[in-house]
C-alpha cells in the first residue's frame, strides 16, 4: 500500500507515510473485508457509508499539514480510520459522525486499535464543534456545495480547512487557509466524495 499506492502516486510527506504504515487498516473494516483492507478502494462499513481509499486519506492528511500537538477536527468519522492516522501524526483529534451507531462502532474500533485518546462526537459535522474550537486544522471526508462557513470560523489564524467542494458532476479538494484577508484557497485538486449532509451541506 505504502510503496505502490501512496509513494507511487506522489504522496511524499514521510510523516504521513509512516503514520499510515503504523495504523492497522484491517481493524477499521468488517470481518469479510479484512483481506481487501489494503486495496486502494473504498469499502462498505455499514449504514450506507464507506471507508475512504488509502490514497484519499493520504492526500487529505498531507494537504492538512498536521503537526505534532495540533488540535484537529475530523468531519465524517466513518470507521475511525482517518482519525487514527491523524492521531498517529501526533494530533489531538476530535471527530464527528452523524450516525450514532456508526460513531459507537468507530469508538470501539479506535479503542481496540490503541487510539482511545480520539474524541468521538455525534452531531452535524457541517457545523463543526464550536464548543471545542479553535482548531489548527479541519478535515472533511464528504463534499460540500460550498465552503462551510461554520467550519472556517472554527480555525485558528493560519489554520487549514481541507474540504471537497462541488456536486455530483465534479468536485475539487480545496485547502482553505484562514488568512488576515479572509479565506484563501491555496490548493485545489479533482476528487470524488459522498455528499456532506447537514445544515451547511446538502
Amino acid at each position: 500500500m505504502i510503496v505502490e499506492q501512496l509513494e507511487g502516486r506522489g504522496i511524499a510527506d514521510r510523516r504521513v507515510l509512516d503514520a499510515m504504515s503504523r495504523v492497522p487498516r484491517e481493524a477499521f473494516v468488517g470481518e469479510s473485508d479484512r483481506k481487501r483492507a489494503y486495496l486502494d478502494m473504498p469499502l462498505r462499513i455499514g449504514y450506507g457509508q464507506t471507508i475512504s481509499q488509502p490514497y484519499m486519506v493520504a492526500i487529505i492528511c498531507q494537504t492538512a499539514a498536521v503537526r505534532e500537538g495540533d488540535r484537529v477536527l475530523d468531519i465524517g468519522t466513518g470507521s475511525g480510520y482517518q482519525a487514527a492516522v491523524l492521531a498517529e501524526l501526533g494530533a489531538d483529534v476530535h471527530t464527528v459522525e452523524r450516525i450514532p451507531e456508526l460513531a459507537e462502532q468507530a469508538r470501539e474500533r479506535l479503542e481496540r486499535a490503541g487510539y482511545g485518546s480520539v474524541h468521538v462526537h455525534v452531531g452535524d459535522g457541517s457545523l463543526g464543534l464550536p464548543e471545542h474550537a479553535p482548531f489548527d486544522a479541519i478535515v472533511v471526508a464528504a463534499a460540500a456545495p460550498d465552503m462551510p462557513a461554520s467550519l472556517y470560523e472554527q480555525l485558528v489564524p493560519r489554520g487549514r480547512l481541507v474540504v471537497p467542494v462541488g456536486g455530483p458532476e465534479g468536485q475539487r479538494l480545496e485547502v482553505i487557509v484562514a488568512s488576515p484577508e479572509g479565506p484563501a484557497v491555496t490548493r485545489s485538486v479533482p476528487c470524488r466524495f459522498v455528499p456532506l449532509l447537514g445544515a451547511e451541506g446538502f
